[in-house]
């Protein structure tokens, strides 16, 4: 191979390599939320059968540019236009586990379809394409829960008031006063020996008497009520979801802890830093 061709392919691997620059990159993830197994790309596919990647993306990752994704392959089918940013799920698009293919959009076209991504991806445990990753084992996990908010309101409520010192002492004074005005008539009655028996049971009928009225003008006393505002509250929920989990793992002899949304297995995959990969 002579010096000149050299330089032409070199000049030509460089170019592509600019050009493959200057598109940028797509990230495509199995699961939504940017999890799962990943397949990035910085030049077109036109079958995403080729990669074991057809049908299977469900959130996506634009680095740079503007990608256009089909659902059909070499770009048929209804196509979307991603712009740079993040989709944490392809199902509003009617895309999810639907894109067979994908090439940067044309600067000269125009497309009405291009959704508002995310400014960033908002799961950092998200995978690399090609990164290397270990399964390590779990050592604890423990469920977070977050206090519930008690719930208070005040509302309007009939309580019964408490009866006043007058009233209750209204039975004893209507003893004493009916057992006077008893013991006066059954004087006036009786005579001799009879006449003091009289004066007895006429204070002992009259106290009856008094103290019967006295306890009903009391039992009306001890009826009445008042309106106030009272404060209640609701009871805090007894079985609360989890927030987070709270994993610890070891990894190459050192302590890590990761917060994850559901409970953790026997391991966890985690990067050659250490850092989980879901």
């Amino acid at each position: 191979m002579n010096t000149r061709l050299k330089a032409t392919i070199g000049l030509a691997t460089l170019a592509f390599a600019a050009c493959a620059s200057a598109q940028g990159q797509i990230t495509f993830y199995e699961s939504e939320g940017f999890r799962g197994r990943a397949f990035a790309t910085s030049r077109p596919v036109d079958d995403f059968a080729r990669v074991g990647f057809n049908d299977r993306a469900a959130s996506v990752v634009v680095d740079s540019g503007r990608w256009e994704a089909c659902e059909d392959a070499r770009f048929g089918g209804r196509c979307v236009v991603l712009r740079q940013g993040s989709y944490d799920s392809l199902n509003g698009l009617g895309m999810e586990n639907r894109i067979s293919s994908v090439r940067p959009a044309q600067d000269d076209r125009t497309y009405s379809n291009s959704p508002e991504p995310l400014a960033a991806p908002t799961y950092d445990y998200r995978r690399i394409p090609n990164e290397r990753l270990y399964n390590v084992p779990v050592t604890s996990s423990r469920a977070v829960v977050a206090t519930p908010e008690r719930r208070c309101w005040v509302e309007r409520q009939q309580v019964a008031t408490a009866q006043p010192e007058q009233s209750r002492g209204n039975s004893i004074g209507g003893t004493i006063v009916g057992g006077l005005l008893g013991g006066i008539l059954g004087h006036q009655i009786g005579g001799g020996t009879g006449n003091t028996v009289a004066t007895i049971g006429g204070a002992v009928a009259g106290g009856m008497a008094g103290n019967a009225v006295g306890s009903r003008v009391g039992a009306n006393n001890e009826t009445s009520t008042t309106t106030r505002d009272v404060q209640r509250c609701d009871s805090p929920v007894a079985n609360a979801k989890p927030e987070y989990w709270d994993v610890t793992y070891n990894f190459q002899g050192s302590e890590h802890h990761a917060q994850m949304s559901t409970r953790p297995g026997r391991t966890i995959t985690v990067n050659r830093n250490g850092e989980p990969r879901m």
